[in-house]
C-alpha cells in the first residue's frame, strides 16, 4: 500500500500529514511556506509511495466556500497536472484550526510552543486525514 497525504492549505504555511504506508495511523510531516509546497510535495512523492493526496477544503458556516478556496483551487489544478497518477481530493476541514489547537492544549505543550502557528497547521493537516480515513472506513462497513 502508499501513503495518504493531507494537506491543511494557508496563505502563508501549510501543513502536511502523511499516513504509515499501511494506511492505520495519521502523522504530521511539515509545515512548509506555501511557496515552497509544490516542490516539497514533488519531492516527497519521488521518496515515498503517495496513493492519495486529500487537501482541507475550506467552507465557511453557511456552507459557501472560504476566501482562500481562490488561491486552493488553483494549487490543486496545478498538482492535478503535475501528478496525473495521484488522485487528488477536497475533504471538508470545518473546525480543524479549533480542533488543532485543543488537541495541542490537552496534550500539555508548552504556552510558547502552542502559540506556534506552525504546529496548529500541521495539527490540522492531521485532523483532516483522521477524519478522512474515518469517513472511508465508516463508508466501507
Amino acid at each position: 500500500m502508499a501513503r495518504l497525504l493531507a494537506i491543511d492549505y494557508g496563505k502563508k504555511r501549510t501543513g502536511i500529514a502523511v499516513t504509515d504506508e499501511l494506511q492505520i495511523i495519521a502523522n504530521g510531516l511539515a509545515t512548509v511556506a506555501t511557496v515552497e509546497l509544490e516542490r516539497f510535495i514533488l519531492s516527497y512523492v519521488e521518496r515515498e509511495p503517495v496513493e492519495r493526496i486529500i487537501v482541507g477544503l475550506p467552507k465557511q458556516m453557511n456552507n459557501r466556500p472560504s476566501e482562500n478556496m481562490g488561491r486552493i483551487e488553483p494549487f490543486v489544478n496545478r498538482l492535478r497536472k503535475l501528478l496525473p497518477a495521484i488522485p487528488v481530493e477536497y475533504y471538508d476541514e470545518r473546525f480543524t484550526s479549533v480542533l488543532a489547537q485543543r488537541a495541542i492544549l490537552e496534550s500539555g505543550i508548552g504556552k510558547m510552543a502552542r502559540r506556534d502557528k506552525a504546529l496548529v497547521d500541521e495539527v490540522s493537516a492531521v485532523i483532516i486525514l483522521q477524519s478522512y480515513m474515518e469517513s472511508r472506513r465508516m463508508r466501507t462497513e
